[in-house]
């Protein structure tokens, strides 16, 4: 690597890393959730506003192991067994939090006589959930442990499967064929690698990780073991069909018991790191330019209030058991669209089947759910407490 090169990659890490973390400060300072002000760090710094950066293949790598790593962090302080006793109330959440959004996305593009593949790729993005804000917010408040929260993580991983078998239905008709085989295998292939990890990682990494350890000569063995586990079945959860974050919250769930203070401490720290670029990431893909004209602005502020009202009813609906409380709890957690929802765009951009102030609209709309949903979920969570120190669970 040339020497400018490195000078731009240290530049640019610079300016996304020492923004987030001047925006964190700066909300934390004004009693709000900090990440909201790592998000907007990136619209500022980012095209839409000063333009001293754009998204590129080195910050959205660094972004997608940062949001691995949050995942594995999370994963790291939820024990299986507890996300399986509110398995049913979890498929629920996911479903109607699928069910709903997909129908609220395709009936707007639907009546405003959009064609029908338009309208299915705009509910297919409405499904999407982004686990790992809500995921950060509840650890920075010391709420794993709450049962909403376990709810919350658990529909998020439910619905990462249901949103793949959407997608893929969907993208099958951008392509003019669906073959109904393919399909059920990847559907059970994705279920089924989820439900055994989640099910038996836990026992088999306690019988397992104890024995390679003590084989291991290496200072840090425990952190080697961890990384690799996270790595591997990020890799397994790609083939399987889900997000590379699902098998990194997987990984982390398998380790809770096994997992030493230093391997978390370790694990935090390079957290911390990483984190801020999948944050400023989001900002940086704000478009203010495509909110210039008033049609626009109009069907993207009725995309976006549809987008957080549809998750919130669906899942809250889901969520009815816990009471009116748990239910609102669990409904604006679900709410943020994140990066899962540009991904959606982006390939029904990369099929031609949606245009691009479509896929406009889906990316303003995954930015503006995912600035809105931390401060909902502070507020929902305001009284809320697990009855331990925060400082046991906090993570950032």
């Amino acid at each position: 690597m040339t020497a400018a090169g490195t000078e731009n990659i240290a530049l640019a890490m610079l300016l996304v890393f020492g923004g987030a973390k001047i925006g964190e400060e700066i909300f934390e300072r004004l009693g709000q959730p900090g990440i909201i002000g790592e998000i907007l760090a990136g619209v500022i710094i980012g095209p839409s506003v000063l333009g001293w950066i754009a998204p590129n293949q080195v910050l959205t790598a660094l972004a997608d192991l940062g949001v691995m790593f949050l995942l594995f962090r999370v994963g790291l302080e939820v024990r299986s067994s507890e996300l399986m006793r509110v398995g049913g109330t979890a498929l629920l959440v996911a479903v109607l939090g699928v069910v709903l959004p997909f129908l609220t996305g395709w009936g707007i593009f639907a009546l405003a006589g959009a064609p029908q593949i338009e309208s299915l790729f705009l509910g297919a993005a409405m499904v999407a959930t982004s686990v790992g804000i809500t995921a950060e917010v509840l650890a920075r408040k010391g709420l794993l442990e709450l049962q909403a929260s376990r709810i919350i993580l658990a529909a998020a991983v439910i619905d990462d499967v249901l949103g793949l078998i959407v997608l893929a239905v969907v993208s099958s008709l951008a392509k003019g064929q669906v073959n109904v085989l393919e399909l059920s295998i990847t559907g059970l292939l994705a279920a089924g690698f989820t439900f055994i990890i989640a099910k038996w990682g836990s026992s088999a990494a306690g019988a397992i990780v104890p024995r390679v350890e003590a084989r291991l000569q290496s200072q840090e063995s425990q952190f080697t073991i961890a990384l690799t586990l996270l790595f591997g079945l990020a890799f397994l959860a790609t083939v399987a069909g889900v997000a590379a974050i699902i098998g990194a919250f997987l990984a982390g769930m398998a380790l809770a018991d096994t997992t030493a203070s230093r391997a978390r401490d370790l694990v935090h720290g390079v957290t911390e790191l990483l984190l801020p670029f999948f944050l400023v990431g989001i900002g940086l893909h704000f478009d203010i330019s495509s909110l210039a004209e008033p049609r626009t602005l109009l069907l993207t502020t009725l995309i976006v209030v549809a987008a957080v009202l549809s998750k919130f009813v669906g899942c809250g609906l889901g969520a009815l058991a816990l009471g009116t409380t748990g239910a609102m709890r669990v409904g604006v957690g679900m709410i943020p669209r994140g990066e899962v929802g540009m991904v959606v765009a982006q390939i029904g951009l990369s099929l031609g089947v949606i245009p691009k102030t479509v896929f406009g609209d889906v990316v303003l709309m995954s930015v503006l759910t995912t600035l809105v949903a931390p401060p909902l979920i502070a507020l929902a969570f305001r009284n809320a407490s697990t009855g331990k120190p925060v400082e046991q669970f906090k993570l950032g």
